[in-house]
Parts: structure tokens; C-alpha cells; sequence
């Protein structure tokens, strides 16, 4: 008589709670990663396109004077300019107590003494970091019936400025700036680390919230 193979054990619930914390561990790893590879690869990608205005984020300025991250910003922006990306520049950025000038103030000044028309350059001044730069912008977009922009900012900066932007309904594309002092290994793994952590705490927080500001755009 053939002799009953015994039934197989079980899994324990201990077992299933490894593998769903170990599940968990993943995602938490892959997530980030992702994320910094987006950061990366949007930094190396420039998809410029005629637009009603072209919008340089703002960074440091000293006096009125911008800072070699701004002034690379702003010479990205001149050189689209003058490659009738558009005829509009809108330059972006508050100020911090004390100062005397804003960043896109500072910023105006710079491009109208580098021979790009006043008239032509759009100074919002009211943000103190890039997701209220970028929802005056959009205020501004859409007095102005503006529907397109092209965003200007560091290559590291840009994936997360296009997420608030496309929220915003500004209809966005990205040009980094190639010659952007945030150069260098370390640099870079420098601005990649924070740019993830800001992409995914915008994510987290602001972009279920974020309302389109531009309106009127098909």
C-alpha cells in the first residue's frame, strides 16, 4: 500500500509579513530612484518650442546683481530669445528681508543691459520659492492671455518646475541651461538628492491641492 506524502506546511503569517515589509522596502528604494533618474535625464533633454514667453526661474542676486546660477539662467533666456523662441521673457524670483531687489528685478536689469528690449522682459516679483514664482507666473500668464511658456532653470531643477507648472495649466516645456555653474560629480548628486526630495514632497503635498491658473487655453 503506497505510504501518504505528508501535506506541505503553511505558510506562517510571520512569513507573509516579511515579504509584505520587504515589498514595502522596495517601493520605498525604487520610488526615489526613479524619481532621480527623471531628474536626470529631464536636466540632459532640451525641448524648447516657439512659446507666448519664456520664464527663468530665479536665484541669487546680490544688489540688484545676479549671481553666477542666475546670470547663467539669464543668458539661457537671451539665447532663446534670440532664437524667436519667443519674443516675451518673464523674470521670476521675490526677495529676502533686507534686500533691496528682487530676483526677477535684478534679473530685468541684467537682460535689458545685455541689449534685450525692455520692453520685451516681464518683471514678477512676489515669489519667495519656485512654486510661488510659478503661480504669480501663471497670475501673469493669464492677464496677459499668455497660454505657453518655456521654463528656464538649471538642468537639476527643471523636472520638478515642470510638474508645478503643468499643474498650474502654464502648458509648459523645459530648456536647461547647459552652462549652468551646477556642474561637477559631486554638484550634481548634490542638487539630484534635493530635487528628489522636493519633487516627492510636492507630490506628496502641494499637487493635490494645485489648482490651473492659466485659463482660456484649448
Amino acid at each position: 500500500m503506497a505510504k501518504k506524502e505528508a501535506p506541505e506546511p503553511k505558510p506562517s503569517k510571520w512569513r507573509w509579513v516579511r515579504r509584505f515589509f520587504g515589498l514595502v522596502v522596495c517601493i520605498a528604494i525604487a520610488i526615489p530612484l526613479f524619481t532621480a533618474g527623471m531628474i536626470f535625464a529631464t536636466g540632459h533633454i532640451d525641448n524648447r518650442r516657439p512659446s507666448d514667453v519664456i520664464i527663468v526661474l530665479g536665484a541669487a542676486q546680490f544688489d540688484g546683481r545676479p549671481q553666477p546660477v542666475l546670470q547663467a539662467r539669464l543668458d539661457h533666456a537671451k539665447a532663446l530669445y534670440q532664437s524667436d523662441v519667443s519674443k516675451r521673457i518673464m523674470t521670476v524670483g521675490g526677495k529676502k528681508k533686507g534686500d533691496r531687489f528682487t530676483e526677477a528685478a535684478a534679473g530685468r536689469k541684467y537682460l535689458i543691459e545685455a541689449g534685450v528690449p525692455a520692453k520685451s522682459i516681464v518683471a514678477v516679483g512676489t515669489g519667495r520659492d519656485t512654486y510661488t514664482s510659478l503661480v504669480a507666473a501663471a497670475k501673469q500668464m493669464d492677464a496677459k492671455s499668455w497660454c505657453t511658456s518655456t521654463l528656464v532653470s538649471d538642468p537639476w531643477h527643471l523636472l520638478r518646475s515642470d510638474a508645478m507648472a503643468k499643474d498650474l495649466g502654464m502648458h509648459p516645456v523645459t530648456s536647461p541651461d547647459e552652462n549652468s555653474p551646477t556642474q561637477g560629480a559631486l554638484a550634481i548628486a548634490r542638487y539630484v538628492l534635493r530635487e528628489t526630495a522636493a519633487r516627492l514632497y510636492y507630490a506628496a503635498t502641494q499637487a493635490r491641492s494645485t489648482q490651473p491658473l492659466v485659463t482660456g487655453c484649448a
